[in-house]
């Protein structure tokens, strides 16, 4: 915690001024499987699933895809072992990937040089577990330029890139993360992250509340000193606000997925323009004259709309809130239940972030060769587990491409597993992404630099003056300039000229 209370300035092309005030018992992991049983607990994985989509998938060794990175002995070329990666040889390549990404993240950047002097994270130890990807690599790194001490895990199996993750290694950045990891890797790699002798985290960063719930379960004691939780996803902040309902929740947590730049930008356009390549890369699918329903007509869902209903699909919704169902309506789209058009539909797309949308009973109904899919965090939206029954065959026909196929010879396509479709099968935005991440960044250095008694232990959303902040920081890209209030006008407002423009309760 930082002796003396500071204010951080920071000034955007725009003319907007914001200011963000600055304050001044170990448990062993279970007992890893040996190498022939960890095999019998990772899901049947081709190589190609376990590429990455860029030049450096094809840089690996002969060995690669038989030995577990939990088996290698790898170092950096500084001597470091404190990371497990696919192939620390891959460096040169993410970090290539990286750069690319700089170029499309401006607000990160711009944080990142107007931040270094002063270091507002300095003293912060941040555990994270997100996706792993050149976005978030620069997310990373600008933490670290900020002053923190980091250390991540993945929170999907399937969306790291493992040349990025070999690159950050290299850089000294202690990263657990691979593509294609088990079920028991995943939690290893948590793992590996949180319990470090002489390291302790003060600072969470999670997507979709796995690490969260894993310090609770394993570590409940590690809360003494961690000052708040950074959540970005809808499911982890609903696990967030159980634990807030039912008194359990014991730090400040952030909900940054409800926060407007994440709502309105990476939800709804990351999505419109990913659920096209994801789908895109892995079936070939023309998508005019398709029959597709999307379950959930949140952010996302409506991204996903837009997009098909573009390209000439047929698209139904469902919904349980009629007001986004209204919204289905007004946007011209067929609201139904599931089980009418389960039989007729080519695609199901799950986007709810609820449990079980699509069940067994739905799976038996499709007809063949419906594609099947999730755009939501968690992969319980579609019920996957009923599926690995005796009587069913699982094919892996491409990466992150399963035909699971009935008795009869009907089969569904099912894609990444029920896991996130875009980031397990394509990539996303790099642009939007820069949004969240600087949103995320903020978070991080609001709750570390928050003097005590500000945040209760409770969930909050980021404040309104901080949306408006990362919005401005991107408007450059665009030469966009903002018309700037009169004193008259915004008098008459009732409103400060460098904002905040809309009270808390305003729907963008």
């Amino acid at each position: 915690m930082l002796s003396s209370k500071k204010k951080y300035i920071v000034n955007s092309n725009s003319g907007i001024k914001a200011q963000i005030q600055f304050a001044d018992q170990k448990q062993e992991f279970n007992k890893r499987p040996t190498k022939i049983g960890r095999r019998s607990l990772s899901r049947s994985i081709s190589q190609s699933s376990t590429d990455s989509y860029s030049s450096a998938a094809s840089y690996t060794d002969s060995s690669d895809d038989e030995t577990s990175p939990r088996d290698k002995q790898q170092k950096n070329s500084k001597g470091s072992s404190d990371f497990c990666v696919k192939n620390i040889k891959q460096a040169e390549f993410g970090r290539r990937e990286i750069e690319i990404a700089e170029q499309e993240m401006p607000a990160l950047m711009a944080l990142r040089k107007r931040a270094q002097g002063e270091k507002p994270l300095a003293g912060a130890k941040i555990v994270g577990c997100t996706h792993i990807t050149a976005q978030t690599a620069v997310l990373m790194e600008t933490l670290g330029a900020l002053g923190a001490q980091c250390r991540w895990a993945a929170c999907n199996i399937y969306s790291t890139l493992n040349e990025v993750a070999a690159a950050l290694a290299e850089s000294g950045f202690p990263v657990f993360a691979w593509k294609g990891e088990s079920e028991d890797d995943f939690w290893w790699c948590i793992d590996r992250c949180v319990n470090v002798e002489g390291w302790q985290p003060n600072m969470i960063l999670d997507d979709g509340g796995d690490l969260t719930h894993w310090i609770y379960k394993k570590y409940p004691n590690m809360f003494k000193k961690i000052k708040g939780i950074v959540e970005e996803s809808v499911t982890g902040v609903h696990r967030l606000y159980q634990l807030s309902k039912a008194g359990k929740l014991c730090v400040p947590a952030m909900n940054v997925n409800d926060s407007v730049t994440k709502q309105k930008f990476d939800n709804l356009y990351c999505c419109r323009e990913s659920i096209l390549d994801g789908l895109k890369r892995t079936t070939d699918m023309m998508f005019g004259g398709k029959q597709v329903v999307v379950c959930g007509y949140g952010e996302v869902g409506k991204g996903c709309c837009a997009a098909l209903k573009a390209m000439g699909s047929i698209v139904y919704v469902t919904e349980i809130d009629p007001i986004c169902a209204l919204q289905a309506c007004m946007d011209g789209f067929r609201l139904v239940k599931l089980n009418e058009v389960i039989r007729q539909v080519d695609i199901v797309i799950t986007c709810t972030g609820n449990k079980n949308v699509v069940t067994r009973e739905h799976l038996d109904r499709m007809k063949n060769s419906c594609i099947v899919c999730n755009m939501g965090h968690s992969n319980t939206e579609i019920d996957v587990a009923s599926l690995r029954t005796p009587e069913l065959t699982w094919e892996r026909v491409r990466s992150q491409v399963d035909h699971v196929i009935w008795p009869d010879g009907k089969r569904i396509v099912l894609l990444a597993e029920g896991r996130l479709l875009n980031l397990s099968c394509s990539t996303v935005p790099t642009f939007v992404l820069s949004i969240t991440a600087t949103t995320q960044a903020l978070a991080l250095i609001e709750l570390y630099n928050a003097p005590e008694g500000r945040y209760k232990q409770d969930v909050y959303l980021l404040p309104k003056k901080m949306d408006e902040y990362v919005a401005s920081l991107h408007l450059p890209t665009f030469d966009a300039h903002l018309t700037e209030l009169t004193d008259e006008q915004a008098k008459y407002l009732g409103l400060n000229k460098n904002g905040p423009f809309k009270p808390n309760y305003y729907r963008y």
